[in-house]
């Protein structure tokens, strides 16, 4: 659980030190990417759970 908080905290930290120095977010600007990519994150886990790696 530390690990999600710290992760959390530093990527809301990132996010405002893009935002001030108007760089782009290095992210999908969408709720929708952003579960794109955790979708991806959770097949990977998956697949290496059951075996297909």
């Amino acid at each position: 659980m530390k690990e999600i908080l710290l992760s959390t905290v530093s990527g809301f930290a990132v996010g405002v030190l893009f935002a001030k120095l108007k760089l782009p977010v290095p992210a999908p600007p969408s709720v929708a990417g952003i579960m794109g990519i955790v979708g991806m994150f959770l097949g990977y886990v998956l697949a290496t759970r059951i075996g297909m790696r």
